[in-house]
């Protein structure tokens, strides 16, 4: 796969890299350069345009009034809806994962207008904040194992009808509805509240991101004793009896 090549934008780390999702980013480029591809990553901060020429998209996690600030600018810009009509995998984490939906509430109690990616709305929560390990059995159309992850939100977000769960709860609380459901997604748009980062848990997904980017049905195989211990041991240290 050398003559190929991968574009990957992660999008304002200086707004949404609270929760150390940038790791996605760096999971999704070694796993790349692990298969031979060539590998151009851009970290594009806030006051910089988005390009509409990427393959993969990445957006993190934030606190409140950054995430009201980034959604603002990423409307302004339309860069990445123009980058998803172009055919670009976008894949995002809570306070990303929010954005990518119709709206969502923001720091100062008022709904926010979100890029409409992913068929969700979100609001708040009123009951304790959704803080632990979270296992999940992922779509089966997806054909990926059992999701790993961290959630730490207060969010609750309800899924249209054009949006698929991306898996479906055994601990934890996912979305934060009582339906059992964790993330959305759609054919090229992803969401999840998991953090991790949820890509070095779940390497996996960090390959169906490459593989839609590429558009092809399998990767060759690289070596995944590292992110198999590092799985296992969250597995474990999740489903031991307090």
């Amino acid at each position: 796969m050398s003559d190929a090549s991968l574009r990957l934008v992660w999008i304002y780390p200086d707004l949404l890299s609270t929760y150390g999702d940038q790791g996605n980013a760096l999971v999704v480029e070694r796993r790349a350069r692990q298969r031979g591809l060539g590998v151009q990553r851009l970290d594009v901060r806030s006051d910089q345009p988005i390009p509409t020429s990427g393959d993969i998209y990445l957006i993190g996690g934030g606190e409140d009034r950054p995430q009201r600030l980034a959604a603002e600018r990423l409307l302004r810009d339309g860069g990445l809806n123009r980058a998803v009509d172009n055919g670009a995998i976008v894949f995002s984490v809570c306070a990303g994962y929010q954005i990518l939906g119709h709206e969502f509430v923001n720091d100062l109690g008022e709904r926010s207008a979100g890029l409409g990616l992913l068929d969700v709305v979100s609001t708040r929560g009123e009951a304790e904040r959704c803080v632990g390990d979270v296992l999940a059995d992922m779509d089966e159309n997806l054909r990926l194992p059992q999701l790993t992850g961290f959630e730490n939100h207060q969010g609750v977000t309800h899924l249209g009808p054009s949006a698929r769960p991306l898996a479906r709860v055994r601990l934890g609380q996912g979305n934060g509805t009582g339906d059992g459901t964790e993330g959305a997604w759609n054919d090229t748009v992803f969401g999840t509240y998991m953090h991790g980062p949820v890509l070095a848990r779940n390497p996996q997904i960090a390959d169906l991101l490459i593989k839609l980017s590429l558009d092809v049905n399998a990767l060759p195989p690289v070596d995944d004793r590292w992110y198999e211990a590092l799985r296992q041991e969250r597995i474990a240290a999740a489903t031991q009896p307090v």
